[in-house]
């Protein structure tokens, strides 16, 4: 299901201003912010350059040239892999893409069919931007999500092939399509558990709890990106996401909302970050079509499978996460 909005009466086309006619999930592509975070821990776990005990140092702001790469809300600490995870370290994730290295990357967002316009049935397809020259600091700010922009539905075809045990298939409207739209492995098993693990994470100690639905088990994270104005990026206007899953320990559905310049609102605290905005939309609609869609919830605290769990450092203590 694809929704772009404003919308329009497709009665009366005819007379619409053009920019309700304008496509946001095909057609637009976006700078996706710390949604991108999903891809490159993916990218260091499953090359190895890092694992879920591992971690980095995000005490003080990176510097490479000229940028300064630094944490919205920053620990001021070596962080665990999966507290840079939570936490949506832009150091932390600049740092791993760093360790992975530039060529790594870009092939593995290749991959992901993120550097590629969509194969979905639609005539109004963008063809994503990134740079042509890939240098450190675009390795670095692509980590976090800025430097690249993709459609939503890349993003969403990318991100669902890191949880459904890693295979990558190209996003189709059409039932007969399914079947001859080849499934290539992406990411091995473990690391598709891996994160799936830490995006239970996000949502139960992280930016995402406010996409919690009980019984559900919804993991997901949150994305803000500035917008670019005349003098480069600009704080005061944002694109802010969530990309939620559920249920995360066998995932059926994935969904994804962003807000194009959302304004913060008593019930938000005045914030206009992913977590407060579109975080408890993913949440309603999950709320929704869950029970339509004749999944039960689950008795929370029940067992939900027979593998063992995993142990991650957080915030000082040990916390056990279930190995979906």
């Amino acid at each position: 299901a694809i929704v772009s909005l404003p919308d329009f009466n497709p009665n009366e086309s005819g007379s619409v201003d053009q920019d309700v006619l304008f496509n946001r999930a095909t057609l637009g592509t976006y700078e996706m912010g710390s949604t991108f975070k999903v891809f490159t821990t993916a990218m260091a776990l499953d090359t190895g350059v890092a694992t879920l005990q591992d971690g980095f140092d995000v005490s003080e702001p990176l510097r490479l040239a000229r940028h300064v790469i630094r944490d919205f809300h920053g620990e001021g600490r070596w962080l665990s892999v999966p507290e840079i995870f939570i936490h949506s370290s832009n150091i932390g994730a600049a740092k791993m893409a760093l360790a992975v290295g530039g060529d790594i990357q870009r092939e593995f967002l290749a991959r992901l069919g993120l550097l590629d316009r969509s194969q979905i049935e639609l005539p109004e397809i963008a063809a994503p931007r990134y740079p042509k020259q890939w240098k450190d600091i675009n390795t670095a700010t692509i980590g976090f999500g800025h430097g690249i922009a993709v459609s939503p539905v890349q993003l969403c075809a990318g991100i669902a092939s890191l949880i459904n045990g890693g295979f990558w298939r190209s996003p189709t409207l059409l039932v007969e399509n399914e079947k001859l739209n080849p499934a290539e492995r992406v990411v091995s098993r473990v690391t598709s558990r891996a994160m799936r693990q830490l995006l239970r994470l996000a949502v139960t100690h992280g930016t995402g709890q406010n996409a919690e639905v009980a019984g559900y088990r919804v993991g997901g994270k949150t994305g803000t990106a500035e917008k670019v104005g005349p003098k480069g990026y600009d704080r005061s206007r944002v694109l802010s996401s969530f990309v939620g899953v559920f249920p995360i320990s066998a995932p059926r559905y994935l969904v994804f909302v962003m807000l194009d310049e959302p304004k913060g609102a008593p019930a938000t605290h005045g914030y206009v970050t992913g977590g407060w905005t579109a975080a408890p939309v993913v949440g309603r609609v999950i709320a929704r079509i869950g029970p339509m869609s004749g999944i039960a919830p689950a008795v929370e605290g029940a067992a939900t499978d027979d593998f063992l769990t995993t142990v991650v450092k957080l915030d000082g203590d040990e916390i056990r996460l279930a190995a979906y």
